[in-house]
């Protein structure tokens, strides 16, 4: 059993500009009472959306201007108020490096409010690239944490296999998104083929959390911008091909110790630990329970010396 509670924010910025002596304080207020409405769950892991230190109404130059006279004074107030409430704080931004290039970027905030992991945005729509002078990160990023391995993606980097593929081979526990685009069925399918946690946090759009099969556990709505679970990420995804038996068995020793989601359709299911006890990794192996890659990858063998 590992849970953590985790939170993702889409409520944008007001879209008008204040006078000048007034925007920073509008902004650092508009974060304050949106985190004010997840704080008291007292999650470990919030999520904000794609570039949520910026008013919508900006002009470019605007915008521009901005990054390069606040964006360290934003990325410090929510390291602020990560160490203030012991939690991890995902926060997305454009970043101005030193050489006067910019990235679209998401920064993980640990609990004592030190940057613990930093994504580069993989693909940047081609504007972003021409007129803002943000250039591509060249990789994934995995952060080792306390609850698992946490990777990221940031909006338009939904729509690309190499990138998806990537973590894949890295097998996150965890996968971040912020955004400004919600994705659609990618959410579901990234969240399925990394056998992953997905939690996105979409700008004035649906918040979600999805389990590893890809099925949505909790969301945001029309009347809350913001959406907060506790999530299990103790768990195996395994096939029921030649598992039946081998789970009902399980299932028969540990009763509520364990669980098993079937979302159906799917013959995938996710297997987890609801106790301190035991893992779910021990319950794969008590049982010879074979996990859902080790069988197609066994499947994709057999075919392959059988040609």
């Amino acid at each position: 059993m590992r849970y953590l509670t985790v939170s993702a924010l889409g409520p944008r910025p007001p879209q008008e500009v204040p006078p000048r002596n007034e925007a920073v304080r509008v902004m650092k207020n508009h974060w304050e009472s949106r985190l004010d409405q997840v704080l008291p769950r007292r999650p470990d892991l919030i999520v904000l959306h794609e570039c949520c230190n910026r008013f919508p109404g900006m002009s470019m130059a605007e915008r521009l201007a901005w990054y390069h006279e606040h964006g360290a004074e934003f990325q410090a107030f929510f390291q602020d108020k990560a160490r203030e409430n012991h939690c991890f704080i995902a926060y997305s931004a454009v970043r101005e490096l030193p050489d006067g290039t910019r990235r679209n970027s998401t920064v993980l905030i640990d609990r004592e409010g030190a940057p613990a992991a930093v994504y580069d945005k993989n693909f940047p729509v081609v504007e972003e690239t021409t007129i803002q002078n943000i250039l591509p990160g060249e990789r994934e990023t995995v952060a080792e944490t306390e609850f698992g391995k946490v990777g990221f993606a940031i909006c338009f980097d939904l729509n690309f296999t190499g990138v998806r593929e990537r973590y894949v081979r890295q097998k996150p526990d965890l996968l971040l998104f912020s955004s400004m685009y919600h994705g659609g069925l990618m959410q579901s399918y990234w969240a399925y083929s990394c056998r992953s946690w997905f939690v996105g946090a979409v700008a004035n759009d649906e918040c979600t959390v999805l389990n590893p099969l890809g099925c949505k556990v909790a969301c945001s709505t029309n009347y809350f911008p913001f959406v907060t679970a506790a999530i299990n990420t103790d768990y195996e995804v395994v096939h029921l091909d030649y598992n039946g038996e081998k789970l009902a068995q399980a299932q028969k020793k540990y009763g509520r110790k364990i669980s098993v989601f079937d979302p159906g359709h799917l013959g995938s299911v996710l297997l987890s630990s609801e106790t301190p006890e035991l893992t779910a990794a021990q319950v794969v192996e008590e049982f010879g329970i074979e996990r859902l890659d080790d069988y197609f990858a066994r499947v994709i063998d057999f075919h392959g010396k059988n040609k």
